[in-house]
């Protein structure tokens, strides 16, 4: 069974039996707390609490869909028997349509009886295994229903394996819905269990490690499709599989399997992210772009194979066009060969210094900066041709040029340059107080994604998916405007980085930062230097400076435009008289 008849097979199954079919979400998330779509849940996380309206949405309290994902937490991993970024993810929910007994079944049937697969073993919570001293232990009851279900379709008790934390699900952080789950697993080629599909019953809300049931108990499942083809087509590993051996075929066979496995992982993440709208950047989901568009090309360029790009990007195309017709091949190739020619220079570079014995931390050091080879990258490379690098010198280096940059930067504010005007840094103060009021107005997801000031006005970009109302706007001022009026000290403090982050202080997504770290909090009336009392602050945020001493400094703030700058992202221009 190929995997496009997979595909099909699920959602007629789930169809039939009372799933209305919903087509991917783009990889690029609506929800702003991540980065990119990593499960098939996403796009319906607002049916499981109770912010939309299935019904109306899709005439079903069930739906179905197979999943375009991206997980950025396995780059590094790509290369081994089964790591991959992109990945697709099928999956059935019910939000109070139905719950174990209907899921545990639709499992069980469609591996079995449409699938023709035999299930090795499944697993079910039980608190016994949870560690002492876990909240799970005592607040979360052994999964006696879904043990039952399973006996009375007919799984032997041996195959009904209970284990702990591994089949509990959620929450994220100390509040939100989760649940047990049951896993199902399937033997590859190798004799190895694999778990495909896993089964997640949100049936608790749990707050501050306290549980109350939910009142409408919901489904969530995820089965990989790269693990059940592996299964299915009797392979050992899923690059054995059609979704991967038409792309590593064109690979030259003395590449290493390590290498040819990253490239054909990577032109598929290559293909999906462009397409859906990302770009090569430094920041966010540009930079994880950027990081996989340069290893395919370091590695091609370096075995001298640089022609095969467009065949590889070809056979993703001839693969995946049939169900994602939003696959465009003339953006995906139009993108990576203009990334391709602003990083010739640092490919020609890195190519003549690893013919090198060794790499010292000042060619390693300029490879980074410089030609914008990253240093994982580096470290790979040099490995695989057998170089040492001098790492040590590298971090000094590199440590050395960010304290620079650091010190520099204080004064900079991305475009008001070496600007320590009076009003620029009255503007500063400010923006770091319209951050928190924003938040306060708007909710705690807000999150600043760039910001510019000069000596007339500052802006701030940020997170938040619909236009301000006047009042919005009227109370953000207000607060702002409270807080300078109670004159409030601002105090700057060098910390460990931990520490900051433990106490939620604000920093900007994705940077690296050092291990100590400066910050400036606001207020409360009474802090100094030497006690300034972070619980009590209105405001944390790392920070370079400069600021001024009180907010009363400030003056009177004011809000000039509020507008939509891309999906999800909004602006600020404000000014203080």
């Amino acid at each position: 069974m190929t995997s496009s008849e997979i595909r099909r097979k699920f959602l007629e199954f789930f169809e039939k039996n009372g799933h209305a079919v919903v087509p991917s979400s783009s990889l690029i998330p609506d929800d702003p707390s991540v980065l990119l779509t990593t499960a098939g849940m996403q796009q319906f996380k607002p049916y499981y609490t109770n912010d939309s309206d299935p019904m109306k949405d899709f005439n079903s309290k069930n739906t179905a869909s197979v999943q375009k994902c991206f997980r950025t937490s396995d780059i590094d991993e790509v290369g081994d028997e089964s790591h991959l970024t992109f990945f697709e993810m099928l999956g059935n929910f019910s939000f109070g349509g139905y719950f174990k007994k209907e899921a545990i079944r639709f499992g069980h049937d469609f591996i079995v009886k449409e699938m023709g697969l035999d299930i090795d073993y499944v697993t079910i919570f039980d608190p016994v295994k949870v560690p002492a001293g876990d909240w799970r232990k005592n607040g979360v009851p052994f999964d006696q229903e879904s043990y039952d279900i399973w006996k009375d379709i007919g799984m032997p008790e041996k195959k009904i394996i209970r284990e702990g934390v591994d089949v509990f699900w959620g929450p994220t952080g100390n509040e939100g819905p989760c649940g047990p789950t049951t896993e199902i697993y399937v033997k590859n080629a190798a004799g190895k269990a694999v778990e495909v599909w896993n089964i997640v019953f949100n049936q608790f809300y749990a707050k501050n490690q306290k549980l109350t049931p939910l009142e409408t108990p919901g489904v969530d499942t995820g089965m990989g499709l790269e693990r059940l083809t592996m299964v299915s087509q009797k392979k050992a590993t899923i690059f054995e599989t059609d979704l991967f051996a038409p792309i590593i075929a064109l690979l030259p066979e003395e590449m290493e399997v390590r290498t040819r496995r990253i490239l054909s992982d990577h032109i598929r993440g290559i293909a999906f992210l462009i397409s859906d709208g990302v770009k090569p950047s430094n920041k966010e989901a540009g930079y994880v772009l950027r990081r996989l568009m340069r290893r395919v090309m370091v590695h091609l360029h370096l075995s001298k194979n640089e022609e095969l790009a467009e065949h590889l990007f070809g056979e993703v195309f001839e693969n995946y066009e049939g169900f994602y017709p939003e696959l465009n091949r003339e953006l995906v190739l139009d993108e990576f060969n203009k990334e391709k020619e602003a990083f010739s220079e640092a490919l020609k570079k890195g190519a003549r210094e690893f013919e090198k014995a060794e790499l010292t931390g000042e060619i390693v050091f300029d490879l980074y900066q410089t030609h914008g080879l990253p240093i994982e990258m580096i470290e790979e490379l040099a490995k695989e041709k057998g170089v040492s690098i001098d790492k040590a010198d590298f971090e000094r280096r590199k440590s050395a040029h960010q304290e620079l940059s650091r010190t520099s930067s204080a004064g900079q504010f991305k475009g008001g340059l070496a600007d320590h005007s009076e009003k620029t840094i009255r503007l500063h103060t400010a923006h770091h107080l319209l951050l928190k009021a924003l938040q306060i107005v708007l909710g705690p997801e807000v999150k600043q994604r760039g910001s510019n000031i000069t000596s007339e006005r500052l802006r701030m970009d940020f997170i938040h998916n619909a236009k301000m109302t006047d009042e919005q706007k009227k109370e953000t001022e207000r607060i702002v405007n409270e807080k300078i009026a109670e004159d409030l000290p601002v105090v700057h403090s060098e910390i460990a980085r931990e520490e900051a982050e433990k106490l939620g202080a604000e920093h900007e997504f994705g940077q690296k930062y050092p291990d100590i770290v400066s910050i400036y909090s606001v207020g409360p009336k009474g802090a100094t230097a030497e006690s300034p009392q972070f619980e009590k602050s209105f405001s944390i945020e790392f920070c370079g400076g400069p600021h001024v001493a009180r907010t009363g400094e400030v003056g009177k703030f004011k809000i000039i435009k509020e507008e939509a700058v891309a999906a999800g992202i909004r602006r600020i221009r404000a000014t203080v008289e």
